[in-house]
């Protein structure tokens, strides 16, 4: 430190400042939103904390300082220790009976106009029937879009009578038993079909947890409105964990082979990821490649999954780049 120049000086506790933030990072899979809203924020920020201690071991690296040490450190740790933030292979095996299972977050098929583009529903159709998925799982699925998928069983439930934005599961397969977990307040839901392929039943969880409502192209970052959005985002990340505890307690009457998916409205480095992920393979991780961002955000964000329980064989991974929604769709090959 006493080497460095007065620049690389501030540089250093600058590099040391992100340091810290990453490892402390590396606890949020254990703490409870419940317990500390404030720290799960940070979850949301972990792929830029990586891309910054990056760039301060490039820069140290350059200039041939031993600094670069710090960072590189807590780099390697997180390798072994977190999800992957980006993958460097895939697996791209196939078999003929691999069940095709898709997630998508629709944002209720453009119908408010976000997109300037009055043929997204037809463009999301069309999508569906070229990937061919055997299990189609929406969220913020919209009644009022007379959207027409070819699945001959279906399940669809919003949150109520009235309402017309919800959760919907398509399959190609029987559905011999179906529900909803009826989330409280909020309007976010968990809804799960049984299948039937063969001999095999299959428990399908589609997942939405609470929204955090994140609009980069809207947020005013003046400090009143800063103070906002921790609020809200505090408030999300509660509500998150209330309703994770709320799956987990259902999911634990079902012993058999399962997929949970869908919209977890948070990062692989979060609890709530963490306590749904348990005992379960992630398909990004098992045969993913990339950065699997499924958030059109500007920096990758992977907040949709599929998982799996741990008997399955995760044979293909994809993550599209269809920008109809906010959201990206995900499609997985699972076979047992």
């Amino acid at each position: 430190m006493k080497k460095l120049s007065f620049i690389n000086k501030i540089i250093y506790i600058l590099n040391s400042l992100f340091a810290t933030f990453l490892l402390l990072s590396y606890f949020l899979p254990f703490v409870s939103p419940k317990a500390m809203a404030g720290f799960a924020i940070l979850s949301l920020l972990v792929p830029i904390l990586i891309s910054i201690n990056i760039v301060f071991v490039l820069y140290w690296l350059i200039n041939l300082k031993k600094q670069l040490l710090l960072s590189t450190i807590i780099l390697v740790m997180g390798w072994f220790f977190t999800p992957p933030f980006y993958k460097l292979t895939e697996n791209t095996s196939s078999l003929n009976d691999d069940l095709k299972v898709m997630t998508y977050n629709v944002r209720m098929f453009n119908h408010w106009k976000w997109i300037d583009d009055e043929t997204i529903p037809k463009k999301i159709n069309a999508f569906v029937e070229e990937k061919t998925p055997d299990i189609l799982l929406f969220q913020e699925y919209y009644s009022l879009e007379k959207q027409q998928f070819s699945y001959p069983y279906k399940y669809i439930k919003t949150k109520n009578e009235n309402a017309k934005i919800g959760l919907a599961i398509y399959s190609k397969f029987p559905i011999i038993n179906k529900g909803s977990l009826e989330l409280e307040n909020t309007s976010n839901n968990i809804i799960f079909a049984d299948i039937v392929k063969k001999k095999d039943t299959i428990r399908i969880y589609n997942l939405h947890l609470q929204s955090l409502q994140l609009r980069p192209d809207q947020e005013n970052f003046g400090e009143a409105d800063s103070e906002r959005l921790i609020a809200r985002l505090k408030d999300g990340f509660k509500k998150q964990a209330l309703q994770t505890e709320v799956f987990l307690a259902h999911e634990k009457g079902w012993k058999g082979k399962k997929i949970v998916a869908g919209d977890f409205n948070n990062t692989s480095y979060s609890w709530v990821y963490n306590q749904i992920s348990k005992d379960k393979k992630d398909a990004f991780i098992e045969a993913g490649k990339g950065f699997g961002k499924t958030f059109n955000y500007w920096f990758p964000m992977r907040i949709d999954f599929i998982l799996t329980d741990e008997n399955a064989m995760i044979n293909r991974f994809n993550s599209f780049s269809e920008k109809n929604s906010d959201h990206f769709p995900i499609l997985a090959k699972i076979n047992w």
